[in-house]
């Protein structure tokens, strides 16, 4: 079981915010709980251990009490966004993170997404929980926050009812009539702020806009939201996803604010696939296979040339030859997007002799496609595949050119001895994928026939 770690502090300017760092990893998952919190009593209940449990299993957990809240410094004035992200960018140069994926709720999510504007090289991915763009409805922007029950909130707290539990039935309904829930919230709440700072925190919620730097997150982005939270409104979430550069929005069951109340696998599914692509919670069918990712090179001004009708019959065409040499070699096709395919392969040999013939016999057609290859995890979901080893393989595949069978370290390893003929392509950065790959690109001629 996972137990607290030492808090230790780190410097920001004139202020110090607290934090802890547990266990390793090949990745940093760095934890923002989202409007208060208090480091140490995250550790005396249950329901927020299995939470951080789960979380670790991801890499190196590193959770941290925001300025003002907690254990960190509580200067007179509430935080904003602004004043925030280089208390985030302290703790990360402390605890010696060079990039890592920041998990963030509510406010904290507006952070992780400032942070990942203004210093892309630290920011590996982002996973937001009832996250909102503007945490108001503004010009362009649908929906926020009722500022009316924010304020009516902010004046309970001010007027006596911090400490006493009253705001759990907002948190997380379901366990608010519990009476070890309710006396460690009691404490939560006590021990996090200040009725006064608790309150402007709050009415502070308000003021978040980060639109204006959604363009900048280059991160891929998982966009949390429970479906049945009326406080935080569906539609402005969706809208976040919808207007960030690479993000994917995912509801789960249950009516929480708080990530650590209700339902908290089924959030933790979707963060673990989208982190580190296998869902460990979950009973769906885990296989290691060969991944092959092909797309046509130039598609846009070909079908610029043909028009739509010679190119709509050009891709059908293409689509029979690849089907016909997928079932040839024994790949199983599971996706086709525009004039691309993603295949599966048991033999990572048989898959490089099948790209090979794809791309031969296509070129010799006047159709040009590039194809990536990978060996990995996957987590398989009806006729579908999921996981980092199919993103892999795509970024791997936009790396080539006309003409390139390209393949990972990981499927050249695997084939040493097979005959293929493999040349080095670069040591690359992946997109989206932590660490560097190197990359072999596949000889065509007699090995490959």
């Amino acid at each position: 079981m996972l137990t607290s770690g030492e808090t230790r502090y780190a410097r920001s300017g004139t202020v110090d915010i607290a934090y802890q760092s547990l266990g390793s990893g090949t990745r940093d998952i760095v934890v923002g709980i989202g409007w208060v919190s208090h480091l140490e009593l995250l550790w005396e209940l249950p329901e927020t251990v299995h939470f951080l449990e789960r979380l670790s299993a991801l890499g190196r957990l590193i959770i941290y009490d925001a300025r003002g809240t907690g254990m960190s410094d509580r200067p007179t004035e509430a935080p904003s966004v602004d004043d925030l992200v280089p208390d985030l960018l302290a703790v990360l140069d402390t605890t010696g993170s060079q990039r890592a994926v920041i998990v963030g709720w509510l406010d904290k999510a507006a952070v992780a997404l400032a942070l990942a504007a203004r210093h892309p090289d630290r920011v590996e991915a982002l996973v937001l929980g009832e996250a909102m763009a503007s945490t108001r409805p503004r010009e362009g922007h649908p929906a926020g926050l009722e500022p009316a029950a924010v304020e009516r909130l902010a004046e309970s707290v001010e007027q006596g009812a911090w400490g006493t539990g009253y705001l759990l039935p907002w948190i997380a309904p379901g366990v608010s009539q519990e009476p070890r829930v309710l006396a460690w919230w009691r404490r939560w709440e006590r021990m996090s702020a200040t009725p006064n700072a608790a309150a402007a925190m709050l009415r502070l919620l308000l003021d978040v806009d980060v639109r204006g730097v959604l363009d900048q997150v280059q991160a891929p982005v998982l966009v949390l939201h429970r479906r049945d939270n009326d406080f935080v409104p569906a539609t402005a979430v969706r809208w976040l996803a919808e207007h960030l550069p690479d993000a994917r929005y995912a509801e789960v069951p249950g009516d929480e604010l708080a990530a650590f109340f209700g339902d908290t696998d089924a959030l933790m599914d979707e963060v673990e696939e989208f982190v580190a692509g296998t869902r460990t919670g979950a009973d769906e069918d885990r296989v290691v296979a060969t991944l092959l990712v092909t797309d046509v090179v130039g598609s846009t001004s070909q079908a610029a040339t043909l028009g739509d009708r010679r190119w709509r019959e050009l891709l059908d065409w293409h689509h029979q030859e690849v089907r016909r040499l997928l079932a040839r070699h024994g790949g199983v096709e599971i996706d086709t997007a525009g004039d691309g395919f993603l295949a599966t392969f048991d033999l990572p040999s048989r898959a490089i002799t099948c790209a090979v013939a794809i791309s031969e016999h296509l070129h010799h057609h006047g159709i040009e496609i590039r194809a990536g290859l990978h060996t990995g995890e996957v987590v398989r979901a009806g006729g579908a595949v999921r996981g980092v080893a199919v993103h892999v393989a795509a970024r791997v595949a936009a790396l080539g050119g006309a003409g390139d069978v390209l393949v990972s370290g990981t499927v050249q390893a695997l084939v040493l001895g097979s005959g293929k003929a493999l040349h080095p392509h670069g040591t690359h950065v992946l997109a989206g994928v932590p660490g560097t790959w190197e990359v072999f690109r596949a000889e065509t001629g007699p090995n490959f026939a």
